[in-house]
């Protein structure tokens, strides 16, 4: 069975612990005209940050909002702050200080998520991260997807997997988590493609992994790919035996955050099965402790 987030959560704080999603207004080298001016080729308008409470307010009105929308499932329970949309360290250190000791100045902000690119840890940033880290718990979250370069090319990455190494290590070297963001699913990859990324990521030391279906939002380049039929979206089943086996090659430690990544059902072009959340989580758990069953059974064990 592998490590799951409300267990690792848990485990470090003692309770229930929710993530509440920020818009601090940041934007992205892929679409500020550094890199490209396009984002990577399946980012909507929103920066991957869709349920994120949006930039209408300073960060503590954000982080009641989010509070308000999830308190009767979190009555007792803290909560993390995550900075979700787009590149959450894409700024001057002086703002980004600003932001972050904003978001963790409550006292139920058990600790920080911060969503990023590998190319954006610049050595003061990572400074600073390691300075508030000996506060509250930093976690970044870094946007690999896959490791296979033709791959990042089509999808407007803009970085070569050795800068995601380096960053980890760096980012390590702060005492700093990492959590590593990978896409099943992408056109042209195959399960041992997938294994293969899943594999990296852990041997560079990932602390945590969160898997994503590749899905097609609403006016995205991916779209125009896929409504002119260059690439067909997984189905349900074939994701779930893609997921089982990058699940299968994750060390005890490593913790899953997600075990599948959904689009805005008001921007989802494709695969439609995915915004039935509560069916596709019921089919993957169900596979997945089906395949323990089945497992401790051969070994003569029990769960």
């Amino acid at each position: 069975m592998y490590r799951t987030l409300s267990q690792h959560y848990r485990e470090r704080f003692g309770c229930k612990v929710y993530k509440l999603s920020l818009d601090a207004g940041f934007t992205c080298p892929n679409r500020d005209g550094t890199l490209d001016t396009r984002g990577c080729i399946f980012c909507s308008a929103y920066g991957g940050g869709e349920f994120a409470e949006g930039l209408t307010t300073w960060i503590p009105e954000q982080l009641e909002k989010a509070k308000a929308r999830v308190r009767s499932k979190n009555r007792d329970g803290k909560y993390i702050a995550y900075f979700q949309s787009f590149t959450n360290t894409y700024a001057p250190v002086d703002h980004l200080r600003q932001l972050y000791t904003a978001a963790m100045a409550p006292d139920d902000i058990v600790g920080l998520a911060i969503g990023t690119r590998p190319d954006c840890l610049p050595e003061d940033v990572i400074a600073l991260l390691k300075e508030l880290n000996a506060i509250k718990p930093i976690t970044i979250e870094l946007g690999l997807q896959t490791i296979h370069e033709t791959s990042a090319q089509y999808i407007r990455r803009g970085y070569l997997t050795s800068v995601y190494d380096q960053a980890v290590s760096r980012l390590h070297s702060a005492g700093i988590e990492v959590v590593t963001h990978i896409i099943l699913g992408l056109p042209g990859e195959d399960q041992d493609m997938m294994v293969q990324t899943t594999r990296h990521a852990v041997a560079m030391g990932t602390d945590g992994i969160k898997f994503h279906l590749l899905h097609v939002l609403r006016g995205t380049d991916l779209e125009k790919d896929y409504l002119s039929g260059k690439f067909q979206c997984l189905t349900l089943e074939a994701y779930g035996q893609h997921l089982k086996a990058c699940l299968s090659v994750l060390p005890p430690h490593v913790t899953v955050h997600r075990i599948t990544g959904d689009g805005a059902k008001r921007d989802l072009v494709a695969p439609l099965w995915s915004a039935d959340k509560k069916r596709v989580l019921n089919y993957l758990n169900s596979i997945l402790t089906l395949d323990d069953l089945e497992r401790s059974h051969y070994n003569g064990t029990h769960t």
